[in-house]
């Protein structure tokens, strides 16, 4: 079985789906790689390093038209469009399509009757661990997240007693402590800041703690904290408005603010207005890290720098792709680990929809969109088969 690995088209994306260590272990499993010429220069992998790994360099149009099984960063926009006008029935396409917010992404692939695997969803369990996608993701852009308000901030973040006077620490507040959230407060507790951080969810507290920053605790009630998979549940407007009004004495006081809050197929919740902004120091730097389904600060600009009132916002997309080297590491091995489900160690194809796994991620297959969540989305009759029928878990 032929395993191909495309460049990704998008301009702006740096990362590889597969890296040369991965290929290396891969072939155990009786795979033979494709990789186009120049797929890995931009995460920092040469040609050369894929060959000496084994796998076998040819044109972007043999890696499209021999693979069985196409792995990639992004499957949607126009790589998307690329894929769906040249890709057979009998093969697979993997990666990540935003099937929640686009479920017209499945119906793409299945139109052409290849199946696709969409990597968002990844069922939170712990035996898919190792090939949560947005785990993976969300860590690099914690980290990162901090470095951008770092270098954006017009003070030090720790403090240091220096002939001129003692310079205080920076005050960091984490609005939200997911994957993301946590690495923030790691990594901004590592710079020396002091570090605080808020979530809805009561079992974060402890992981707050963890990692070495104080939990801000606000007098506030809410049901369904939190969803089956362990993420933070949607919360009504009246507690968002409750909880905005709570927050706005706390935000007043940090010289650095990291959200985090991202719902996949929904626009991101609204946690500081203009007002709360108005209220917040001049100096002070907003990194909205939600800012691609909408952000969660209402003055956040997608890709821009937004200065109001002497605060700096910033929205960046796309965060893991600044990190492409280790993001393409981390995304590879996911992927790696999933085929490893997908395929036998005699290099025979294997999807199981008995597996858990396969049935949550299996969005399109057979020439029809085969996931029960995706269905519904789309307003499509619920398959008869329930055999071919993937079910979409909840949002992460």
């Amino acid at each position: 079985m032929k395993l191909g690995l495309p460049k990704e088209s998008h301009a702006s994306e740096s990362r590889v789906a597969i890296i040369p260590a991965n290929v290396t272990r891969l072939l155990k499993n009786n795979l033979q790689v494709l990789v186009e010429s120049g797929a890995g220069n931009n995460a920092g992998f040469t040609d050369e390093d894929y060959i000496q790994a084994g796998a076998t360099i040819v044109s972007r149009q043999q890696v499209l038209s021999d693979a069985d099984i196409i792995t990639v960063v992004n499957a949607k926009d126009a790589q998307l469009a690329e894929l769906s006008a040249v890709i057979k029935p009998q093969q697979i396409v993997i990666g990540m399509m935003d099937p929640l917010a686009h479920p017209e992404n499945a119906q793409t692939i299945a139109a052409t009757g290849a199946t696709a695997i969409a990597l968002e969803l990844v069922p939170r369990i712990t035996r898919a661990q190792s090939m949560d996608i947005l785990s993976s993701m969300a860590t690099i852009a914690g980290y990162k997240a901090v470095l951008l308000a770092a270098h954006k901030a017009p003070r030090l973040f720790p403090m240091m007693m220096t002939a001129a006077g003692t310079l205080k620490p920076a005050r960091a507040f984490i609005m939200g402590v997911g994957v993301a959230g946590l690495q923030a407060c790691a990594t901004a507790k590592r710079l020396g800041a002091v570090v605080e951080a808020y979530d809805i969810r009561p079992a974060a507290r402890e992981q707050i703690i963890s990692v070495g920053a104080k939990p801000v605790e606000l007098d506030l009630e809410a049901e369904n904290t939190e969803t089956k998979g362990g993420y933070a549940a949607e919360q009504s407007d009246d507690f968002l408005k409750r909880q905005q009004q709570a927050m706005a004495n706390v935000l007043a006081q940090q010289d650095i603010v990291i959200t985090t809050a991202a719902i996949p197929g929904r626009k991101a919740p609204i946690l500081i207005t203009k007002e709360m902004v108005d209220s917040m120091k001049p100096g002070t730097i907003i990194v909205d890290l939600a800012a691609e389904t909408g952000g969660n600060c209402e003055l956040t600009q997608l890709d821009k720098e937004v200065v109001h009132n002497g605060v700096t916002i910033l929205g960046p997309s796309n965060v893991p792709g600044t990190a492409a080297t280790h993001a393409s590491q981390m995304y590879g091995t996911n992927i790696e680990n999933l085929l490893k489900l997908l395929v036998t160690k005699d290099g025979e194809l294997n999807l199981d929809f008995e597996d858990e796994i396969i049935k949550d991620t299996v969005v399109a297959y057979q020439g029809d969109v085969s996931s029960a969540r995706l269905r519904e989305l789309l307003g499509l009759e619920p398959l008869a088969d329930p055999a071919s029928v993937a079910t979409a878990p909840e949002a992460k």
